[in-house]
């Protein structure tokens, strides 16, 4: 038994996303599920018969890091820095593009990581005039968004605290603590208030608990160009001996070459002379 079968309503939803989409693209802050939702995603499609092939932020974006040109932008106190993000995301159109030509007979599935918060793959989710649009607007391409319940939201907290001395996979090491799970929720309500998804008076800043029709409405209002679907997490399933970063199936990471890399990153250059006006544009990333 998958773990999404302890959920009838959850496995229902993800064996359709699995059989039917092109590609689908999981979107949220960190700690709401995004990684137990792409795993089995995946184990459902590879169960249906379908290749799958993943693009995530934390498996392409180190190429970025390590190459010549990427070397300018190191991270900084943990955080990766705005030129290496607008690098990545633009990249990732053009990748998502030649994924396709290339498996445009097979009956491959592409999975994706979007966090989109700091703007990191946000460009997925704004209409632009390249190759990529119309594969990110079409109904067969899927940004699915997570959204946990109270109740698995706090597991989700008490897991990180309880698994961050002896991490069940080596990524784990680089998941987000609860501090700074609360940190981008506090930061998710402030960009709530002003899209007017959260009544600006209704808390002091920093004092609204995390509530989930809050977190859907954002993410629904950033994803308004796109196909999107809520993925309800309510129950609690059993992941405290296993990791979402173990796949018992075969995948494909889709990562750039250094080459590509460095290309990318040359390019955001051009796009963004003005590091400091790039900075302004990153804080705004919910902006679409």
């Amino acid at each position: 038994m998958s773990l999404a079968q302890r959920d009838r309503a959850l496995h229902e939803r993800l064996s359709h996303l699995a059989r039917a989409a092109r590609m689908v693209f999981v979107a949220g802050l960190p700690g709401t599920g995004k990684s137990l939702v792409i795993h089995q995603l995946a184990h459902l499609a590879v169960a249906a018969g379908r290749p799958v092939h993943l693009l995530q932020w934390d498996v392409a974006r180190p190429v970025f890091e390590a190459g010549a040109t990427g070397r300018r932008y190191p991270v900084v106190d943990g955080v990766t820095q705005p030129m290496i993000r607008a690098a990545v995301g633009g990249w990732a159109r053009g990748a998502i593009a030649r994924w396709h030509r290339e498996n445009a007979a097979a009956h491959s599935l592409l999975l994706g990581e979007t966090p989109f918060v700091g703007g990191r793959l946000i460009e997925l989710a704004r209409p632009l005039d390249d190759e990529a649009e119309p594969l990110l607007a079409s109904p067969a391409c899927v940004f699915a968004i997570p959204v946990p319940s109270v109740d698995v939201r706090v597991h989700i907290e008490a897991e990180r605290e309880r698994r961050a001395p002896a991490p069940n996979h080596p990524r784990e090491r680089e998941d987000a603590p609860p501090a700074l799970l609360r940190a981008l929720w506090t930061e998710l309500v402030d960009v709530a208030r002003v899209l007017g998804i959260a009544p600006r008076d209704a808390a002091h800043h920093g004092a609204v608990a995390y509530d989930p029709a809050i977190y859907r409405g954002v993410y629904e209002a950033i994803l308004r160009h796109r196909t999107r679907e809520v993925v309800s997490l309510d129950l609690v399933l059993p992941t405290a001996r296993m990791s979402v970063y173990d796949f018992a199936v075969p995948c494909v990471d889709v990562i750039p070459t250094a080459a590509e890399a460095d290309a990318a990153i040359r390019d955001a250059e051009t796009r963004h002379p003005d590091p400091a006006a790039l900075a302004r544009e990153i804080d705004r990333w919910w902006r679409i």
